[in-house]
């Protein structure tokens, strides 16, 4: 199945045009014509069906003839996720984190960080692409990058863990996972958090965790955290 995305679809929708670009690949790559279907999402849940009435490369358009709500996991998951070095690495962090199942990303800007400027748009794009092709109608909030201090001091409701690298009593993140239960994950730029960020991650009741016995580069400890979560709640579940 081919989804594709807009997020202005509503209940309310009943007829719309496709981008120039959508319009181009519905006909000239997949060959779609006049009364063919196709599938949307608004990234909000909402998977819809609509017909073509109107195929043409430069705007085609579609009734909407159907709708149904994807059901949302049991829990909802935060990673707050240093930028890397290399942009593309970070990019590739951003894609199979959706495509395994990831809520919030928030870039966080912390001592030992390289790079503190990221590209939103773009980053915007990859998970709309991702979300697209793993069949997925929710898109992960991507929240602006801030200060990795400005991010403790807000109000969490979730499992509070924070992965480094630091010779220090740490607890395993799979055995600490709640199943159904919302979790935030800090994971750190290249160079780890420094000494005052993980205590100041304690004070604010951030549990230390390890996320396996190897050393991982950033955006790999992220795509572990994400998979643990979603490991743990399809194991609770019998998946």
């Amino acid at each position: 199945m081919q989804l594709f995305y807009n997020p202005e679809l509503t209940d309310g929708t009943t007829n719309f045009s496709f981008s120039k670009e959508e319009s181009r690949h519905l006909v000239k790559v997949l060959r779609k014509s006049v009364g063919d279907t196709v599938k949307i999402t608004n990234g909000k849940g909402g998977l819809f069906t609509a017909s073509i009435r109107l195929a043409n490369y430069n705007s085609c358009r579609a009734e909407i003839v159907s709708k149904e709500i994807q059901p949302r996991r049991n829990y909802n998951l935060h990673l707050a996720v240093a930028p890397t070095k290399m942009n593309d690495r970070y990019e590739w962090f951003l894609e199979k984190a959706t495509e395994i199942g990831i809520d919030t990303i928030t870039p966080i800007i912390c001592d030992h960080s390289e790079r503190k400027v990221i590209k939103p748009e773009r980053f915007e794009r990859i998970l709309q692409s991702a979300m697209k092709q793993s069949l997925n109608c929710y898109m992960p909030k991507l929240n602006p990058a801030m200060a990795f201090e400005d991010f403790l001091n807000q109000n969490f409701e979730s499992q509070l863990f924070i992965a480094h690298c630091a010779e220090t009593d740490k607890k395993s993140l799979k055995k600490e996972l709640k199943a159904e239960t919302d979790v935030t994950i800090l994971i750190g730029p290249e160079g780890d958090f420094s000494t005052k960020e993980i205590d100041l991650a304690l004070k604010h009741n951030f549990i230390p965790v390890t996320l396996g016995e190897t050393r991982l580069r950033t955006e790999t400890a992220g795509i572990v955290a994400c998979h643990s979560a979603a490991f743990v709640n399809e194991t609770h579940n019998g998946k």
